[in-house]
């Protein structure tokens, strides 16, 4: 009752809106289902902590609503059962608030020490339950493809994932708690924005306090939602079995081979009406940091045609960078053609709402904003100070939003440096190019050039004219600067001295 009257009492329509619509998913939880066949996953977090208290007040909504004595506000037990995975990776805090609140609170819990999926399987074994409350949030990995109500997944133990809070932001979240004044984990008071492990989790450097190397402000006070995540940490194990952070530095390797294919999105290419100049441009760049282009292809801006070139292009090679058809226009499909060819829906994104809402103001609203409807629970936001909108990757497939070459160029530099904190473009030994020219006759080379490309596997030797009755340029790749010369020495020695000159690319 106290949640209840704390939500009706603010000035916060959305949050009001928020809060009816998920009591409204737990009341018709608890209608559908046994009160004692019914429990909650809680984990210590933020999100859980929302969500109890949501419980709670959903709980009351619903004893009210069979006209019991809960009218007169009688109800104080919270019959709910809990679940808890305690895990050795947890931080101590998380488990001594759980066990406080579970106190505080009296609630059922039942701590279980296995991971996830084994733990439900004995659960159910003993005690039968067919819905489970979860503290989801659009944008966790867990909620693709996920509803308010979701069954589970095939291969898991069969109970109805209730998911009342699957639309609120990080905004909402803490404004739930400072308006209802309810205990949250002292973590959150440390500057920790979101809590994994004590192995992937550090406080966030965006809310570090100036001229203090340990002190950070508390989590609600990060102004900007979408970076919530900046405190998740990638590690690797050290030779000595201990946790350590990845190295920052540049990931070279000198004989790798890694490959990437370009899709433009744009009827106004294909009508001839612009000249594209961002493909070319991207092969050149990702030949300039090891990586093979193996096709660039233009397609309709047509959801199915993007969707077909994606799912083609994407099984293919190790990335895909797509430009082109992204934005508010009827034209701008390739987000919608993306989340097809991964077999996913379009859902609001927290994260990239907030973006939007720090540029274009009060025209971002909601589910309303079709801008902020991303592939959902596969994309990622590639946040860079430079960018004023995020770039972003859905696994394998990188967005790009440029529309011209100073843009393009702008975001290739964004990712290069990107590259330096994460995984995302490895960054391989340089392909090196040498070009010779020749007057030679098309015919009297030819045999010539097909037994140096068997004498030479490794390399890509290539032919062509920047006119039809200009000298033949034959063109040399590689990553070896000693298998170049070799083969540009067996050309020449196959024809008389003089026959081939070595140019510059632009000459």
């Amino acid at each position: 009752m106290d949640i209840d009257e704390a939500i009706r009492g603010c000035e916060d329509r959305r949050l009001q809106t928020k809060y009816n619509n998920a009591t409204s998913v737990i009341q018709r939880a608890l209608a559908l289902y046994p009160i004692e066949e019914v429990a909650f996953s809680f984990n210590g977090g933020k999100d859980s902590t929302v969500l109890l208290h949501l419980l709670r007040a959903g709980y009351f909504l619903h004893k009210v609503g069979e006209n019991s004595a809960a009218a007169n506000g009688d109800v104080k037990d919270f019959p709910i059962r809990i679940i808890y995975f305690e895990s050795p990776s947890a931080f101590p805090e998380i488990n001594s608030f759980t066990y406080d609140t579970a106190s505080t609170y009296g609630l059922q819990i039942d701590t279980i020490r296995l991971d996830f999926k084994s733990g439900l399987e004995t659960l159910l074994k003993d005690k039968p339950i067919r819905a489970i409350f979860l503290g989801v949030r659009m944008g966790d990995p867990t909620a693709v493809g996920q509803e308010q109500f979701s069954p589970s997944s095939p291969g898991w133990p069969p109970f109805m994932r209730v998911n009342p809070i699957l639309d609120w932001s990080y905004r909402d979240v803490w404004a739930f708690l400072l308006t209802c004044k309810v205990k949250y984990c002292s973590l959150y008071d440390q500057g920790y924005t979101s809590i994994g492990s004590i192995y992937d989790t550090v406080p966030n450097s965006l809310l570090s306090i100036i001229n203090s190397s340990n002190k950070f402000k508390p989590a609600y006070l990060l102004s900007d939602g979408r970076l919530e995540r900046a405190g998740r940490v990638k590690r690797k194990s050290s030779a000595g079995g201990q946790l350590t952070a990845d190295s920052n530095g540049l990931d070279v390797h000198k004989n790798s081979t890694l490959t990437a294919s370009i899709i433009a999105v744009g009827d106004e290419i294909l009508f001839g009406i612009v000249e594209d100049q961002l493909g070319p441009y991207l092969c050149r760049k990702l030949g300039s940091v090891g990586w093979s282009v193996l096709q660039c292809s233009v397609v309709h801006n047509n959801i199915d045609s993007v969707a077909e070139e994606v799912e083609r292009q994407k099984s293919r090679t190790d990335l895909v960078f797509i430009y082109g058809g992204v934005g508010p226009l009827h034209s701008d499909v390739t987000l919608a053609g993306i989340a097809k060819a991964f077999d996913v829906r379009l859902a609001p994104d927290e994260e990239f709402e907030e973006y939007l809402r720090h540029i274009i103001g009060d025209q971002c609203i909601g589910d309303r904003n079709e801008m902020a409807q991303l592939p959902e629970g596969i994309t990622e936001l590639l946040h860079h100070d430079n960018l004023a909108v995020p770039l972003m990757k859905c696994q394998n497939v990188v967005i790009l939003n440029a529309t011209n070459l100073s843009e393009m160029e702008k975001q290739w530099d964004c990712l290069v440096e990107l590259t330096k904190s994460s995984d995302l473009l490895t960054l391989l030994e340089p392909y090196i190019s040498k070009h010779m020219t020749t007057n030679l006759s098309d015919v009297e080379v030819a045999q010539p050039l097909s037994k140096l490309c068997l004498e030479f596997p490794d390399l890509y030797i290539g032919c062509y004219r920047k006119a039809r009755y200009e000298s033949l340029i034959i063109s040399f790749k590689g990553k070896d600067q000693a298998r170049l010369e070799l083969a540009i020495k067996a050309l020449q020695n196959k024809f008389k001295s003089g026959a081939f000159l070595e140019i510059k690319k632009d000459d």
